[in-house]
């Protein structure tokens, strides 16, 4: 199992592409995230709405929990691209009433996903791991995970410790979250650190352009905020 997940307010200025400074382009600003309108998501297995949370207006999502399709669990950020460049966005995940007490609050953001949904790249966060009474459970507090073929529990049991790290986390508590990606190698920033918490410089897929999802894992209550994508040329 991934990680529990529920819909929370996300406040999202997303860029599309229009003005270039060097080989660097910013998306232009999202109208309809800035709207906080639930219409420019595409949901599956999620159930999103516009929602204030802890301060800040943006996008309630929760695990839909209605299959165990692991191209599910995705809200798509309708028109966005992005092969290389980075991702920054505020979040918080924590857990449901009604989910499995080993559900985490994951929460995260797929990115390259492709039109069918079949193939993307993840970084997430289990926030119920993060001050954990137990190393085991804090050294799994940030993970990463391709589909297809390349779930948590494969590159855990193949590659101990690679794709997944320690970080401070508090349940329900917005935590920056930004990720670097270009070619085979992405690296995860939290909590606003220079230093990455977690670099994966053998991403699984081949490099392709594709879209920005808001992410969640089984039994979670989430919110987004703040989403920005810049993308480089």
């Amino acid at each position: 199992m991934l990680n529990g997940i529920r819909w929370i307010p996300v406040v999202a200025t997303v860029v599309a592409a229009t003005a270039a400074v060097g080989s660097i382009s910013r998306l232009s600003a999202h109208p309809a995230l800035q709207n906080l309108a639930v219409d420019s998501l595409e949901l599956h297995d999620v159930k999103a709405e516009s929602a204030a949370y802890k301060g800040r207006s943006g996008i309630h999502i929760t695990d839909a929990g209605e299959t165990a399709d692991p191209t599910t669990g995705l809200a798509v950020v309708r028109g966005t691209s992005l092969e290389k460049g980075t991702i920054d966005v505020e979040l918080s995940g924590d857990t449901l009433p009604s989910a499995d007490p080993t559900a985490r609050g994951f929460v995260g953001i797929a990115f390259r996903v492709s039109a069918d949904r079949a193939r993307y790249e993840c970084f997430y966060l289990r926030p119920k791991n993060g001050r954990a009474d137990d190393q085991l459970r804090r050294n799994h507090s940030a993970q990463y995970i391709s589909m297809p073929g390349f779930p948590w529990e494969k590159l855990r049991q193949e590659t101990p410790g690679k794709y997944e790290a320690y970080v401070d986390l508090v349940p329900g508590e917005w935590t920056k979250f930004k990720i670097w990606v270009d070619r085979s190698r992405a690296e995860l920033f939290v909590n606003g650190n220079e230093q990455p918490t977690l670099i994966v410089t053998d991403l699984k897929q081949a490099p392709a352009s594709g879209a920005v999802a808001l992410w969640v894992g089984p039994g979670t209550d989430a919110h987004f905020a703040d989403l920005q994508i810049t993308a480089k040329h």
